[in-house]
């Protein structure tokens, strides 16, 4: 008989195991992150900055006194990598081989995805290995060189499909600039270079999800990975660790199997302090949406791609954990050269939360993340419902 839990019980397991249950789950410092991305096993990264940027916002939301140079000196340190996971993201470099299977698929692939002329290939290469890293910016300017025979674009192609096929590594970042380098001088030597077989890479993906969520499924696990070989697999080791007693399946209504790590713990895990978290749209937590919608029925959609004129909420909202619940989003956009916070649109949905309980710890959190966003003065616009936004201003006491 599968095993049966109520849903309080799931999110509490996996707000714990993502680090959003308790103040400084990971410790202190550039350690810290260290130990949040090999926990999690990947921190995506995103060109937004309407408010700092995702993957800095996903680490300062479980280190509290996270440092963006925190980040950036970890992968000068060649502790820290940058290549895919779902998306693009860093990711601890022990697990470097996991990442050689897509390497070598793309440079198997002839078809446009990241074209690029093999001639320009070799020839950034070539420069590369002659003169140490580039930036994509260091080929437009050799571009504008009299004689040049090619332009910048095919250049910057080129470097996108040397990185991804794994001959080039990001040796470090300017902002969001990249600065390329030969991959045999960014990897160190001790790390293991075997290409795993498709059981091992499936592994890997079960106890990466089993470790950084408490709990997986089928579905999540083979998020936007094509191919009945990758389920298969799945299917063969969740049924393995089933069957040792690492994992057990148990019965939650309206979701699928669900596969959890460990003993039956997650009744002893205590009701989290009435905290408020601001998430990055792009967070570890919330980024598998039908998963969000089943366990703590909130349907969050990113609106930024969405035409305004079709857009419900606005265009970059963040949503608010209150506790183990979503209480609602909040559009929100840091306007830096006046070092001004703007509240666009706070959107409260779960009305049955008291405001008494969660209107100071919001106070203080949008606070906390105008700091981080080196902004001094915040501004607040819209509120639903309407009423609210006298009590929330009355609270702040002038600081709108």
């Amino acid at each position: 008989m599968r095993e049966i839990i109520t849903s309080e019980q799931l999110r509490r397991t996996t707000l714990k195991a993502q680090g959003l249950l308790h103040t400084s789950p990971f410790g202190k410092g550039k350690n810290a992150v260290l130990q949040a991305l090999e926990h999690l096993g990947y921190i995506q990264i995103d060109t937004l900055s309407v408010v700092e940027r995702a993957h800095h916002h996903t680490l300062w939301t479980r280190i509290p006194d996270y440092k963006t140079e925190h980040l950036n000196a970890l992968v000068k340190e060649r502790k820290v990598f940058e290549y895919w996971f779902h998306a693009a993201s860093y990711l601890p470099m022990k697990d470097f081989r996991f990442a050689l299977p897509r390497m070598s698929e793309i440079r198997q692939n002839r078809s446009d995805l990241y074209r690029a002329d093999p001639k320009i290939m070799q020839y950034v290469t070539d420069v590369i290995r002659g003169e140490g890293p580039k930036r994509a910016t260091d080929f437009e300017s050799e571009y504008k060189r009299k004689g040049s025979w090619w332009n910048w674009k095919p250049a910057k192609m080129a470097l996108e499909r040397l990185f991804m096929q794994g001959d080039l590594m990001i040796h470090q970042r300017n902002g969001m600039e990249k600065l390329f380098d030969l991959t045999e001088r960014v990897l160190p030597g001790n790390i293991n270079t075997t290409a795993p077989t498709p059981m091992e890479f499936a592994e890997y993906l079960v106890k990466t999800y089993l470790r950084a969520y408490g709990f997986t499924t089928v579905k999540q696990i083979t998020h936007l990975k094509a191919g009945n070989t990758i389920r298969k697999n799945v299917h063969e080791v969740l049924a393995a660790m089933q069957e040792d007693g690492v994992i057990r399946k148990i019965n939650i209504d309206g979701m699928p199997d669900v596969f959890m790590a460990g003993q039956s713990e997650e009744k002893k895990i205590r009701k989290p302090r009435p905290e408020i978290r601001l998430l990055s749209p792009f967070d570890n937590s919330v980024i598998h949406r039908d998963r969000v919608k089943q366990l703590f029925d909130f349907d969050f959609r990113l609106e930024c791609y969405t035409p305004k004129a079709k857009r419900t909420y606005g265009y970059f909202c963040l949503p608010v954990l209150f506790g183990d619940t979503f209480i609602g989003r909040a559009d929100c956009k840091a306007h830096r050269k006046e070092k001004q916070f703007e509240l666009i649109h706070l959107h409260i949905e779960n009305t049955d939360t008291d405001i008494a309980l969660w209107i100071k710890p919001f106070i203080k959190s949008i606070r906390r993340f105008a700091d981080f966003n080196n902004c001094t003065a915040l501004k607040i616009g819209k509120v639903t419902p309407p009423e609210l936004k006298e009590v929330l201003k009355r609270e702040m006491q002038g600081d709108y």
